[in-house]
């Protein structure tokens, strides 16, 4: 495993961060976001009040991967969860214990905000990331279905 150095998502390591975003969409297939959806991710991930944690894995200074965390509220735990939106690794350094480390990294978060769980998605037809998940400790929640309304679908509710 190389030596990983997590570090919060700053001005000046913010581009770094865009580069990892586009080359998460293109594994997944996904438009990127264009050049207003990426002064939003500026301004929210680094205004006072950030509406996430943004975090990029290094090895041997060249960022590789990159860490998206969200705290969420459990109800019935009365305790934070820590979600986890996006953990991406290139693809160079997949099979090299990036993605355990900063799954090691988040349950320190996790642990240190006093939080009942943890959580994320995964695509299904990423049965590398699925095969991970499982090996160190998480399960598939069969009995809950995602379910997502875009922005039009939230404009159509509210013309109603």
């Amino acid at each position: 495993m190389p030596d990983i150095m997590m570090e919060r998502v700053d001005q000046g390591n913010f581009p770094e961060l865009v580069t990892l975003i586009f080359a998460l969409a293109e594994f997944e297939h996904l438009t990127p976001p264009d050049e207003e959806g990426v002064k939003r991710l500026q301004e929210h991930a680094l205004s006072p009040k950030p509406y996430f944690e943004a975090y990029l894995a290094r090895s041997d200074g060249r960022a590789i991967a990159y860490l998206i965390l969200i705290q969420t509220y459990s109800t019935f735990l009365a305790r934070p969860t820590l979600f986890i939106e996006d953990i991406f690794v290139l693809e160079e350094f997949r099979w090299r214990g990036v993605g355990k480390a900063m799954f090691l990294f988040s349950a320190e978060k996790a642990k240190a905000m006093d939080c009942g769980r943890m959580e994320w998605q995964a695509l299904d037809w990423n049965v590398n990331a699925i095969n991970f998940y499982e090996r160190i400790g998480a399960r598939q929640l069969n009995e809950w279905v995602s379910f997502r309304m875009d922005a039009a679908a939230i404009d159509r509710l509210l013309s109603k």
